[in-house]
């Protein structure tokens, strides 16, 4: 049984394929479209379908859309309909005269829910010329069966149906969903048992977004900046903030009026001097998320029962609320599910309904690594070497070589087997370098075109990792900081943020042999086990996803060198 499941709603379009339990392929529409979040300037294309992600899980299994079973959509619009069942195609496309459901925010709120009710429409005759292999020949009704998914609760599921836990506590943060923005569950088998939800306009993902928003970034793209912002800060506004998030009994918690320029005086234009007063507010809207969530997840262990705890929605990418709440929340273990923002609930949805649909009690689907997106080989990407002629030689070592140019302090990027799912990218997609030489983070923002106060993530061996950070465990989705430890930070100081800490990924030969034989190598040559990961792309850009966009991205940048599948093209001006 095939069951295809499709985030498109908000942002960060996705699709996933499941067959019997088992994920067979994931991705995101932008890696395909360039278009970074799914976040076109033209009004309201945002919901369109990822029909580029589809097609390749569809490829990757060898099959057609009219071979799917089920099709498991991360929103349900009924929940704002007002028990609105077949006449919700009927909904005006403009803005209306009449009066708004008391959910409904926006006049175009109606325009938003017709065009996800009309999802299977959209399905049947608006995909791309260019897919018709795959797309052709199917109705708006079938021959899969639709299922319109709660939003969290496809999160809820994409946490626990894909951990390692067979029972769990089960916490959502994401900006919103229908109504919720926060639900708790208890997850057992193939089961998930609802505990309590907090609904609009009270929301922690909602809260940090709109930080964001006034310190200059962009909402629902740039919370990562100011998580990293906030290591430069104080606590300076944090009774500001005791008076935004009212923590209340049962999981239950309120916003107080998020005037922000009352409070914390006129937004930062966009590219404008950061003074510290920005990092102040960074840092104590950070605190804030921290404490709350520990207050929740206090709640949540005594509600739940449970010694284990899964973690999805978008305040789950918070690397540094998730470290927190692992070393002093209630729960013994912690796992977050790597692609927890909302294109992780196309992989939730599909892995819900295929367990409602097989009634099985059992899961067959363990998420031990992210690396479900397309893979290319060798003979493809030299073909398009020898087409755009450029100079390449095949790597006899790749882990011996690309090691040595490491060394040398040279920067290269690395596109080898299936692309990651999920924002991070952990060795498949990503540009590498030496953790030794105290600029090398300077040199890679410069490169990418970032922001100077960020930092970048080192990967260590996984049998190696609890000698050099404090705590470190096991890692693989670099969703986790850790200190390093004080005698090896002068050995490792690009890698090392402003506040001693570090975003790390373990690196375990079982799940990333190529990535693991690398950081070997590189041992043998230094005698550090760690290197400098960051994602392959630069500012504005999606992680590459294609050998041409891998090229593309080597040309426009000052990389030294590209370890392209079996092969390795090295700048002509650079030393050999």
């Amino acid at each position: 049984m095939f069951t295809l499941g499709i985030n498109a709603a908000y942002h960060d379009p996705a699709a996933c394929l499941v067959q019997d339990g088992r994920v067979i392929a994931a991705a995101e529409e932008e890696r395909f479209t360039g278009i970074k979040h799914g976040k076109r300037p033209v009004p309201f294309s945002t919901w369109e379908l990822p029909f580029h992600a589809m097609d390749y899980c569809l490829r990757e299994a060898g099959i057609r859309l009219a071979d799917v079973d089920h099709i498991a959509y991360s929103y349900d619009p009924y929940l704002l309909l007002n028990g609105r069942g077949g006449d919700a195609i009927a909904l005006p496309l403009e803005p209306s005269r009449h009066p708004a459901a008391g959910e409904w925010e926006s006049p175009w709120d109606p325009l938003f829910l017709s065009s996800i009710v009309n999802a299977p429409r959209h399905l049947a005759g608006g995909f791309p010329h260019h897919l018709q292999q795959r797309f052709q020949g199917i109705r708006w009704n079938g021959p899969f069966r639709w299922h319109f998914v709660n939003h969290h609760l496809a999160h809820a599921a994409s946490a626990f149906h894909a951990s390692p836990f067979p029972r769990a506590a089960v916490l959502t943060l994401d900006g919103r969903g229908e109504k919720a923005t926060t639900t708790y569950s208890r997850g057992e088998g193939t089961r998930l048992h609802p505990l309590g939800e907090v609904h609009m306009p009270h929301s922690l993902g909602m809260l940090y977004e709109k930080v964001t928003e006034h310190l200059g970034f962009l909402h629902s793209s740039d919370e990562y900046k100011v998580m990293a912002l906030a290591a430069y800060g104080r606590r300076r506004y944090e009774a500001e903030f005791r008076e935004i998030v009212q923590l209340g009994e049962g999981g239950d918690y309120r916003l107080g009026h998020l005037h922000l320029a009352e409070r914390f005086g006129p937004p930062r234009p966009r590219g404008a001097r950061i003074e510290q007063q920005h990092c102040d507010l960074a840092h104590s809207l950070q605190k804030a998320l921290e404490e709350a969530v520990l207050h929740l997840s206090a709640w949540l262990r005594t509600a739940s029962g449970e010694t284990r705890l899964c973690l999805a929605g978008g305040a789950a990418l918070n690397c540094v609320m998730n470290s927190r709440l692992r070393d002093e929340g209630p729960f013994e273990e912690v796992w977050v599910q790597p692609a927890a923002g909302d294109a992780g609930t196309a992989l939730g949805a599909a892995l819900w309904i295929d367990a409602r649909v097989r009634g099985s009690g059992e899961r067959a689907y363990r998420m031990e690594h992210a690396f479900l997106g397309p893979r290319f080989p060798d003979d493809e990407i030299e073909q398009l070497l020898r087409w755009s002629q450029t100079p390449f030689h095949r790597l006899r070592d790749f882990a011996e070589e690309v090691a040595c140019l490491l060394a040398q302090d040279r920067i290269v990027g690395c596109f080898r087997g299936r692309m990651e799912f999920g924002p991070r990218a952990l060795g498949s997609r990503s540009i590498l370098a030496s953790p030794i030489p105290r600029a090398m983070q300077a040199r890679l923002n410069e490169i990418k075109d970032r922001e100077d106060f960020r930092p970048v993530a080192p990967m260590v061996l996984q049998e190696e990792a609890d000698n050099w950070f404090e705590g470190a465990g096991v890692s693989p989705f670099m969703l986790f900081v850790a200190k390093v430890l004080p005698h090896q930070a002068d050995r490792i100081p690009a890698v090392r943020h402003v506040d001693g800490t570090a975003r790390v990924q373990t690196v375990s030969r079982e799940h990333h042999p190529d990535g693991h034989a690398l950081l070997k190598a590189f041992q043998s040559l230094t005698g550090v086990p760690v290197l400098v990961n960051t994602s392959f792309n630069t500012r504005g850009r999606p992680i590459v996803c294609t050998p041409r966009d891998a090229l593309e991205c080597f040309w426009t940048s000052p990389l030294d060198a590209l370890a392209i599948g079996s092969f390795l093209v090295e700048k002509k001006d650079r030393p050999s």
